[in-house]
Parts: C-alpha cells; structure tokens; sequence
C-alpha cells in the first residue's frame, strides 16, 4: 500500500509542475500575483513561424569573397614584413593572387617563413602567389561558420523571442523570426557586413583637386569612369551619402582615398549610441581594443594635419581632419543618423563584421492570418485524433480502456509542461508530433491489454492477470519507445527548421508515455485491485 501511495503522490507531483510550467501560456497567468510572474523559470511554449507569422529569410555567404578579403589583408601585412627586412619590393593584389616586383630570393625566402600557406604559382618577371586549396577551404568553411555567429548575436540584440537560425546546403544560412513584422529592417540589420575601415584621405594628388564637391545618386560609376587613367595606383574612390536637412535632398560626396587599410573594425571592444551636445544628433562612439588603441594613437600621430576617412562597408560617413594624436582609443561616426539608424549600426559594430559579404536569397514574410489558421487546423486535426481514440478505446476495452484514456490526457499535460519548462517552439508539424505520440501512448496501453486478456483466458485471477500483462509487455515496449527515442534524436541533431519541431514533442511525447503507461496505469489497476478482491476484470 506504501508503494502505491508513493506512485500517486509521484503522479500528483508531476501533473501539478506541469500546470503551474504551462500557466504562462494560458489567461489565467495574467491574474497571478507579479512575484509569482517575476520568478516562473520559463515563459512557456513559444510558437513558431508557422504559428505565429513573422519572417523568413535565407542569405548565400560568398565565401569566395572571404578569401579576398583575408588575400588583402596578406598583403598588406607582407609589405610590413619586408619593410622591417629592408627588402624593396613593390605588393600589389589582383583578384585571388599577391603580385611582388622585383623577384629575388630573399624576397622569396622572407614571405615562405611568413606564410607557409601562400602556393607559388609564377616566378618569371614576377612572384606571383595564392593562397592553397586547403586554406581557401577552410577560409569558406570559417566564414559560414563566423557569419551564422555574427548573424545570431545580431539578432540576440536586436530582440526577437526564439529566433531560428542554423546553417543549410553549403553555403546558405536560414533566419526565421517568428511574429517579427519589419523585414526590411531585419535584411539591412542581419545582412550588414560591417566591415569598419580607416584610411587616409589623399588630398596631395592632383586629382583630389578635380573632383566635384557631390553629385546626383547614380552618377557614382561614370565618375570612376572618367578618372579611371588618372587615379593613382594606391587610390580609389569612395563616396559619402549627404541629406540636406532642409529640402531632405540627398547628394553623393568623392573623397580620394588610399587603398592601404590603417585600422579594422576586429579591434573593436564596444559601440554605442551617444548624443552630440552641440546638433542634438546621435552618433556612434567607438572604444578599441587595447591593441586597437595602440595602432589608433600610432596612426593620429603620425599622420596629425591630414583627413582620416572612416568607412563601412565601402561607405564614407566621415573624413575628419587629425588634429593632434589621439590616445585612449576612442573615435566616434556621425553622418546625419536617426536615433534607430544609429542604434542598429551600434548593433552590428557590436557584434562583429561579417567575414564576407551576404546575399540575400530569400524573404518571406508570414501573416497572422496564415498563422491563425495554422493553428485552428492543428487544433481540429489533434481534438479529433483524441477523441476518436478515446471513443475506441472505451468501447473496445470497457473500463480499461477508460484507464488508457486517462493516462492518455496525462501524457498530454505532461508533455505540455515539459515543452513550457524547456521554452519550447511549437511548430505545426510538432503539433503532428504531438498526436503521434498520442497514438504510441494507446498503443503501448494496447500491447498490455491483449497479454492481460491472454493471461485470464488462461485462468489467472484478475490481479495476477495485471502484474503479469504488464510484466510480459515490458520489454516490448522499452525497446520500441527507445527506438523512437533515437530516430527523434537524429531528426534533432540533423534537421532543420519544422523538422526540429516534430522531433522535440516526438521525444518527449514518447519519454513521457513511458513514465503514463508503465506507472500511470499501472498505479491505478493496482488501487482497484487493492481495495476489494476483483472477481472480473473490465477488458
């Protein structure tokens, strides 16, 4: 009787953490007291895009770009390195190749102890150099790997409640924000490779001097086009989006800057939002690194009277003149931004720079609508699913299967508790999986039933009958639950998006239903038999 009291006191116990985890998700929560409110773990069964609307977008990493990014960045870093050698040797990049002139073997020697990964493809008139297939493979792989981190810090700051965001194919990257209702503000905050550079303004080439003061958006390739054979070769042209605050007409500036690259965005510690006392204009305010800061104060002091360009993204916002050196590491962007522009550049500042460019591939924005309906189908499919199995089971098993039914809406409570305590995502095929999880739930009370019969048309005694079916079906059904334990497992690991949703409940749905049918049912055959001597078993 001992054992008994413990079962129900077990089964009690269980039901009524489930309720009090799945309280949120119900109206009553908002009568509840707020500390009870302040000090719930969870906050209940989220649902999904399929449920909740909202959007879905799928980006393409370039990875290819990745590689000439960090080629770039080699390059500038060799011309270092043979500056402190006291080689004189002209560095130049072209695409995915490193050109250096003239060629010589201390040239060749100090950029092998350099770079062991760089293939030496030519070495006529000029060494030209690669970087391996190896080390351009797994550039690729870091950069999807960096970009599915970046992207997800940016949407942790940007706040969405159970975003999805995991890797697909080979180079696509799935972001979907359920009940997000601003797609074009999550493509421009996600998709933002905010790749911060600081260069030098060339005002001492003639042709600083030709360039017009701004000109019409649009007009940008034609102007590169007709400077194109006299910018210098270490030159380029960038441009400054400028708003005039009073006719909101909107100009192009040309700043001529050098190609060399003083100082990165990776040297970053913080970014944040701060307020120009003398405009009453956000800006963004930069802290670097204690490496960062360094260069920083390095740089202002020796290039003190010149313009040093900020940009993002192949953007000017800034070109400052460097008044003296500048030490502790701060710098600061302005560029006419509203409060929310400037926060979601913070954002992005914040959470790092892509480490290659992302295209967009698809944006999906899900309605309400779809939603609702989402989940009224879900709703119908499972009530009716229920109640087709109870009425079966009443009739085909007597007060039997009545007991079946009862263990059947306790492995419903249950599982949904546990997915409230683990803030789960609900999703349209986890709803599935839900009523799968049903039907296992009958069918392990099923398996049990058939030996209890065989055991009383064997002359057993009702008693004997029900600890006999039970111990006979046992392994029979721990062995099919943890079959189905495993395959939910995989799908977890392995699947992606609504795929995870049907493997979450299924995993539960089917843990739980070991727990409801071997003591759920079990518990209350035994108090029936326990209270009087049962001649007949109802089966």
């Amino acid at each position: 009787m001992k054992q008994i009291k413990w079962k129900v006191a077990l089964i009690i116990g269980t039901v009524l953490l489930a309720i009090i985890f799945f309280l949120p998700n119900t109206p009553l929560f908002k009568y509840m007291p707020q500390w009870w409110k302040d000090n719930m773990p969870n906050r209940g069964i989220a649902l999904g895009l399929d449920l909740r609307g909202g959007v879905h977008l799928v980006f393409e990493v370039q990875g290819e770009r990745a590689v000439e990014i960090t080629t770039e960045r080699i390059a500038q870093r060799l011309k270092d390195i043979l500056e402190k050698r006291n080689l004189k040797a002209e560095v130049k990049v072209e695409g995915l190749q490193i050109k250096v002139t003239p060629p010589s073997e201390e040239v060749k020697k100090a950029i092998k102890d350099s770079y062991a990964n760089l293939v030496l493809v030519s070495s006529d008139s000029e060494l030209v150099y690669r970087l391996s297939d190896e080390e351009a493979k797994r550039i690729k792989d870091n950069a999807i790997d960096q970009a599915l981190e970046t992207i997800r810090n940016r949407v942790d700051q940007f706040g969405v409640a159970e975003p999805v965001i995991h890797r697909q194919g080979e180079n696509e990257i799935v972001v979907q924000l359920p009940g997000y209702k601003d797609p074009k503000r999550a493509v421009e905050l996600i998709g933002k490779t905010a790749q911060l550079e600081f260069r030098l303004v060339d005002d001492e080439s003639p042709v600083a001097a030709e360039l017009p003061v701004a000109i019409k958006p649009g007009e940008e390739e034609a102007l590169i086009e007709r400077f194109k054979d006299k910018i210098p070769e270490d030159d380029t042209i960038l441009f400054q989006r400028i708003v005039n605050k009073e006719t909101g007409e909107v100009t192009k500036r040309p700043y001529l800057l050098k190609k060399e690259v003083l100082l990165t965005g990776d040297l970053l510690s913080e970014a944040r939002v701060a307020i120009d006392q003398r405009y009453n204009e956000p800006y963004v305010s930069l802290t670097f690194n204690d490496a960062g800061a360094e260069l920083f104060e390095k740089i202002t002091a020796k290039y003190v009277k010149k313009r040093l360009a900020i940009i993002l993204d192949g953007n000017v916002y800034s070109a400052p003149v460097i008044r003296e050196r500048i030490a502790g590491g701060n710098a600061q962007i302005s560029g006419n931004f509203t409060m929310e522009e400037a926060k979601d550049l913070a954002i992005v500042l914040r959470a790092g720079a892509l480490p290659a460019p992302v295209k967009l591939l698809q944006n999906i924005t899900v309605g309400p609508s779809l939603g609702r309906d989402s989940i009224e189908a879900g709703k119908k499919a499972g009530i009716i699913a229920v109640l087709l199995v109870v009425v079966f089971m009443a009739v085909y098993y007597k007060l039997a299967g009545l007991i079946a039914d009862l263990a059947m809406v306790l492995n419903v409570i249950l599982l949904l508790g546990a997915m409230a305590f683990l803030n789960a995502t609900l999703t349209l095929p986890g709803i599935a999986g839900i009523v799968l999880a049903i039907g296992m739930a009958v069918d392990s009370n099923v398996l049990m039933f058939e030996r209890m019969r065989e055991e009383l048309r064997a002359g057993k005694t009702p008693r004997a009958a029900v600890d006999s079916g039970y111990d006979k079906a046992f392994i029979t059904i721990v062995d099919s639950h943890i079959t189905t334990l495993i395959t939910a497992a995989v799908l977890y690991q392995y699947g992606t998006g609504p795929i995870k949703g049907f493997a979450v409940t299924l995993f539960l749905g089917v843990a739980i239903n070991l727990f409801t049918a071997l003591v759920g049912t079990k518990t209350v055959f035994d108090i029936i038999n326990s209270r009087r001597e049962v001649k007949k078993l109802s089966i």
